[in-house]
């Protein structure tokens, strides 16, 4: 099939979050199952200008009239990628906004956005599905389904839509229907509505054809009060047509075995570089040696209540009286920066913080660590825990989302098991399972089974990836009822001329089902 994704960010263009690591991975996953994939991002600043594929598009913006290019950008891993190039709107400092806020005009730039990606599949690459990601891509299905109706090119696409994080969902007044163009008629509490303000997540999810969140656990919990942030309603509402499917990792980056940051390579057959690592670690975070022998856990995070850091706040000192050394890695919230950098100061030697992101030094932590903790309130997927597995690193974890579904409570008795889980949000259930972990941590025996236990799992995204292609196939069946869906190329590229257009044999097989 011919996937077109449709993302606000994607690696390695641009990235905020988690959500530019899926727009990168899973295209390259779908593409080596033999699917042809595009995606199309904003041109933000910063990134290479190509030569426009369409350099012009009309894009009615309410009673006025915008006209962004698209730019044709490169074939990386069989991906072909196409960027909306308007300065205006996207040539700025930062993605979504800055340190006073969001920028106030966001519903008119992810408006244009979908509105340029429809023009894509209609005049430059052709599609037998779209995926839409969160809630910048909301309007998309939207379009499709009203202004785009009547449309013989796309009115039969379906529409995934993904929902990465249900606490960000795109809520805006009511004078942006007009401001970004948006079809009046579906201003209603069955369609856009929240409440007299427009959300954007809420419209991806109405009038998307199927929905995924992230983990199999995340579609359940945004179907609950405490996890829906007020669309847990609409989503029961659309219980039958969402499926949780976890991310998967790119093993090529996050690997021991390869890992080009890491002190000494280790493998899941010879664990003995783990403790060069973790030498190396103690040293770059102020450790002393004399605490070698102490479990060291490790933290890379933005510092958010959403990441269980008022529990750690709680809890800290007592954390601290264990024995246990403490690395830390993140930033965010000034409150925890300030708690993390207290906690070093308190205690020398054994505790050292970071504030800042390193992709280097989280690598070194992933693979130099005995622990990661990972306490999130709530975590639609997470990718730390996953990568901790890899490295030998046991995960202690809240059981929420991803982190439930990817993390299995040791069982001594059996030997089975991955890492350590607390349900209940509180200080002293996470204490509890830190207590589990350092009891166990004695036994080196013991704790080299949980090791290997976690670095034998696969969280690579070729499962996922199957998963995706056969939603994307029950999608396609339901808009073309008694056609056979499009099949796989034989090649692992998508075949785009040398103008951008699709060849003769892909519009062809693209289209000849409809």
């Amino acid at each position: 099939m011919r996937i077109l994704f449709v993302a606000s960010e994607g690696l390695p263009f641009s990235k905020t979050g988690g959500l530019a690591d899926v727009v990168e991975a899973l295209p390259k996953a779908l593409v080596q199952q033999g699917h042809e994939v595009a995606v199309v991002l904003p041109r933000y600043r910063g990134a290479k200008n190509d030569a426009a594929v369409l350099p012009s598009v009309t894009v009615p913006m309410g009673a006025r009239l915008r006209f962004p290019s698209i730019g044709g950008g490169a074939l990386l891993h069989g991906v072909k990628y196409f960027f909306v190039e308007d300065a205006e709107y996207f040539d700025r400092d930062g993605i979504y906004g800055g340190g006073w806020g969001d920028f106030s005009d966001n519903a008119e730039r992810y408006s244009e956005l979908c509105r340029a990606a429809i023009e894509v599949a209609k005049h430059v690459w052709p599609a037998d599905a779209i995926h839409c990601h969160d809630w910048q891509t909301g309007l998309l299905p939207v379009l499709l389904r009203t202004s785009h109706a009547d449309d013989p090119l796309v009115k039969d696409t379906p529409v995934i839509f993904t929902i990465h994080n249900m606490g960000y969902q795109g809520v805006f007044g009511r004078d942006v229907i007009e401001r970004a163009g948006i079809p009046a008629g579906t201003f209603h509490p069955g369609g856009l509505e929240y409440f007299g303000k427009v959300n954007y997540l809420k419209s991806g999810i109405v009038y998307s054809d199927y929905l995924t969140t992230v983990s199999r656990k995340y579609a359940q919990e945004i179907q609950t009060p405490e996890f829906g942030y007020g669309l847990d309603g609409v989503a029961r509402g659309r219980g039958d047509r969402l499926v949780g499917i976890l991310n998967g990792v790119d093993y090529t980056e996050w690997s021991p075995d390869t890992d080009a940051f890491v002190a000494e390579k280790f493998s899941l057959k010879d664990l003995h570089g783990k403790h060069a690592c973790k030498t190396e670690l103690m040293h770059l975070f102020g450790i002393a040696p004399e605490h070698a022998a102490r479990p060291l856990i490790g933290i890379v995070s933005r510092f958010a209540d959403q990441k269980g850091f008022d529990l750690i706040a709680e809890r800290a000192h007592e954390l601290m009286r264990e024995e246990l050394s403490l690395v830390v890695l993140g930033s965010g919230e000034r409150r925890y920066e300030e708690l993390f950098q207290a906690l070093a100061a308190a205690y020398p030697g054994r505790a050292g913080a970071r504030i800042a992101y390193d992709n280097a030094v989280a690598h070194k932590i992933e693979a130099g660590a005995d622990m990661f903790l990972m306490p999130s309130r709530y975590e639609p997927c997470g990718l730390n825990q996953i990568y901790s597995l890899k490295y030998g690193t046991v995960p202690i974890v809240r059981a929420t989302g991803g982190l439930d579904d990817t993390i299995e409570t040791f069982d001594l008795e059996h030997g089975t098991g991955t890492g350590f889980k607390f349900v209940e949000y509180s200080g002293a259930a996470m204490m509890y399972a830190v207590r589990q972990a350092l009891h166990h941590f004695i036994d080196e025996r013991i704790w080299k089974r949980i090791q290997l236990n976690g670095m034998a799992k696969d969280f690579s995204w070729n499962g996922p990836a199957r998963e995706y292609a056969k939603l994307y196939e029950v999608a396609w069946n339901q808009r073309h009822p008694g056609q056979s869906v499009p099949k796989p190329k034989e090649s692992q590229a998508p075949n785009v001329s040398s103008g951008g257009r699709p060849t003769e044999r892909n519009q062809k097989s693209s289209r000849s089902s409809n």
